[in-house]
């Protein structure tokens, strides 16, 4: 039975033992990702960026990362964050950064240099960032597209 519940787990969540562990929610206009580990490194940037890209519901939408769980990044993390984060305005969409500790906000921040990032303490908030910048996209107001 154990077992049985074990693999639902895994299926259910579109992982296999050993991959990243992320949970998602799919609103109409968005999709909230949680990274569940507390150490966002090298090992899991590609497994980020890939897990990003084959996100089906991410179609057509604008993307929150939780990251309540994340207690560290490394360099390579940073990158990968900011790689999506790109990709993401690149399709005219929108991008922020949920319950990042102050230490790690600093960290992205100064990793993303000139490049502005939208950080904020809670996924309501990064929520209500990404709907003003859909109702300013629909409006035709020149918005700062997060970069």
């Amino acid at each position: 039975m154990i077992l049985l519940l074990k693999i639902l787990f895994f299926i259910v969540l579109n992982i296999t033992p050993g991959d990243m562990i992320f949970k998602y929610d799919t609103k109409e206009k968005l999709v909230v990702f949680r990274l569940e580990e507390p150490a966002f490194n090298a090992n899991l940037a590609e497994d980020f960026i890939t897990a990003i890209h084959n996100l089906k519901d991410l179609d057509g939408r604008s993307l929150v990362l939780d990251m309540a769980d994340v207690q560290s990044i490394d360099h390579p993390g940073i990158e990968a964050i900011l790689a999506v984060y790109q990709e993401i305005y690149a399709k005219n969409l929108s991008c922020c950064l949920a319950n990042l500790n102050s230490a790690l906000t600093a960290q992205v921040n100064d990793a993303a240099g000139d490049q502005f990032i939208n950080i904020v303490p809670t996924v309501s908030e990064a929520m209500d960032i990404v709907m003003m910048e859909e109702i300013e996209r629909e409006l035709g107001l020149d918005i700062d597209e997060g970069m």
